[in-house]
């Protein structure tokens, strides 16, 4: 028996032996590298020391504005405003230090609230990202040099929210997958080369809210999932055909992030609206959803929820941070007086929950439905006087935190 040793192979091992020992982890986008809140990440700190983890580095100079980061390899990416423009940035991983600007669009302020609000996405040697007023635009990585742009407003005659467009665009294959809004087709996809059109989901026409897709395979179909205040969809990856649509009611702003796991789609969104469970199910060459439950359990803003194992945990408006069954949509534990609101990711069993107001205090706590388990916490230096919204990140044993025009960054590997 002979091997046969190629470059490619040898990459692979090397990949392989990286994401093994949970280093230099990338989190490309929205919500990582899943785009489920979800590190995959290990060696990481399980109590914290009295004061929270060492800080490594602060970065300033990134503008007004709601974005987090996405990081891989040696650069992050954020958004920012100036005085009359937005900018993308990208940063040093080392020392934050500025690698490039480059220009997105205007600046201004939707809502009572200044600057851009959703997250770069990096794929592979390109930056996506996108403005407040539906400035699309796409950049060359290392460099920062633009490809190409298009526009929600002028190219897809998407309405501006009153809040302004916050999606984080999805990326997959060789398509960008976005949600303009509108008669024309609420849903986009187009080449991540060129910017063309490659295919509209014409049959799906609903306003553009603030949510973001996800991708899922169901039943041998890979589709993208999008929440408004009107539906829950699935849109066929292949040519944009609508595959089902679940009517959901939704109010003011309807924001978080949808959840899929085990052909079942959840849910959730603020302003009293609460949260719901989908099962998708196909038959013959059709698919269908049917409401497993509806309930006011979760009633999350726009921090975001998360599922780990068998239950969804995030905060639920008046009712504080929730520990929820996934498929029964019971309360399992509920917490509202040691954390006040805020947003989370997850990483190694542990959620990393960040209070929007305040102090911006940051706790370290045990994803586990056996109640609310406090690892440490400390208070988030250099505070703005803006709500900390921008969800924390996790990246190669480093936590990111953005507060408008700064971006701390804390070592939290074990030593």
């Amino acid at each position: 028996m002979s091997y046969q040793i190629t470059l490619k192979s040898i990459l692979l091992l090397g990949a392989w032996l990286v994401a093994l020992d949970g280093i230099a982890a990338d989190w490309p986008q929205w919500r990582g590298p899943r785009r489920d809140g979800i590190s995959l990440e290990t060696g990481l700190l399980r109590e914290w020391p009295s004061g929270g983890p060492p800080l490594v580095w602060k970065a300033k100079g990134l503008g007004a504005g709601y974005s987090s980061v996405a990081v891989v390899g040696d650069q992050i990416y954020t958004i920012g405003d100036t005085t009359d423009t937005s900018f993308v940035y990208a940063l040093n991983v080392k020392d934050g230090k500025q690698v490039w600007a480059a220009k997105l669009g205007k600046a201004g302020e939707l809502g009572g609230y200044a600057g851009p609000r959703s997250t770069p996405t990096v794929n592979g040697e390109y930056v996506f990202a996108l403005g407040q007023f539906g400035d699309l635009v796409c950049y060359e990585r290392k460099a920062g040099t633009e490809l190409w742009r298009r526009s929600y407003v002028s190219d897809f005659a998407g309405g501006v929210p009153d809040w302004g467009f916050t999606e984080s665009v999805l990326v997959d294959g060789e398509n960008v997958i976005c949600t303009p809004g509108g008669s024309r087709g609420a849903m986009v996809a187009l080449d991540k080369k060129t910017g063309k059109e490659a295919w509209r989901c014409k049959e799906f026409t609903d306003a553009a809210h603030y949510s973001s897709p996800i991708v899922a395979e169901i039943d041998g179909v890979r589709q993208y999932l999008q929440l408004t205040a009107q539906s829950v969809v699935g849109v066929a990856a292949k040519d944009g055909k609508l595959l089902w649509r679940a009517k959901r009611s939704g109010h003011v702003a309807v924001v978080p992030t949808p959840i899929y796991s085990d052909n079942h789609v959840y849910v959730t969104s603020g302003y009293g609206t609460g949260c719901n469970l989908f099962k998708i199910t196909k038959e013959a060459r059709s698919f269908s959803a049917s409401q497993v439950y509806a309930n006011k359990v979760m009633v999350n803003h726009h921090g975001g929820a998360v599922l780990v194992g068998k239950h969804i945990y995030g905060h639920s408006d008046s009712k504080g941070w929730t520990c929820q069954d996934f498929k029964t949509g019971k309360a399992v534990w509920q917490e509202k007086n040691k954390l006040s609101k805020g947003s989370l990711v997850v990483a190694e069993g542990m959620l990393y929950c960040r209070q929007e107001d305040g102090n911006g205090t940051i706790a370290l706590v045990e994803a586990t439905p056996g109640g609310y388990k406090e690892h440490g916490r400390f208070a988030q230096p250099d505070r703005s006087d803006h709500n900390s919204w921008p969800h924390p990140v996790i990246s190669d044993g480093k936590l990111y935190v953005r507060d408008q025009d700064v971006l701390l960054c804390f070592d939290v590997r074990q030593k």
